[in-house]
């Protein structure tokens, strides 16, 4: 697009006209044609090095993106005796960000939740919260209690 103003420049054609014709504004189109007179060619290349270089690498950020795959060290599986056993006992028991993010450093990669977030979503990885074991859809099971906290106080009912 850069040559062809410079092209439609040399045709004859003003700025305005150039702009209509490029679909962009003039402002951009005057940007480029003084770039071009003053530098000649090279003046079309991107400068390049614009904006704030990345912290990680791809491979970092791929490497973060793979643990999400991973199971957790401390979830508990099943030993093939039938008894539970974890990796990591004191190790999470599901990936959270604060979880993922303690993981990538201990892989060497220095990150933070705030970006283990971005990077996800960027990725398009969904998670949800986990469901809470007090509700269960068995018709067997039975509560042990209320589910809010009984520090919480009821409310009161109002008679008339």
């Amino acid at each position: 697009m850069r040559a062809r103003m410079i092209e439609l420049s040399w045709s004859g054609l003003r700025v305005p006209a150039i702009a209509v014709e490029l679909d962009c504004s003039q402002k951009t189109v005057r940007c480029w044609l003084h770039r071009f007179n003053r530098l000649g060619l090279q003046g079309l290349d991107d400068l390049g090095g614009q904006g704030r270089k990345r912290r990680i690498t791809e491979q970092e950020r791929s490497r973060i993106i793979s643990l999400v795959k991973t199971v957790p060290p401390g979830r508990l599986r099943w030993e093939p005796v039938g008894e539970l056993w974890a990796f990591d006992e004191s190790g999470p028991p599901e990936w959270t960000l604060d979880s993922l993010a303690a993981a990538a450093r201990a892989e060497g990669i220095e990150v933070g939740r705030s970006q283990v977030r971005r990077i996800l979503l960027a990725e398009g990885v969904r998670w949800r919260r986990t469901r809470s074991w007090m509700r269960s859809k068995d018709p067997d099971f039975v509560p042990k209690g209320q589910g809010s906290s009984a520090s919480t106080p009821s409310r009161p009912t109002v008679r008339r």
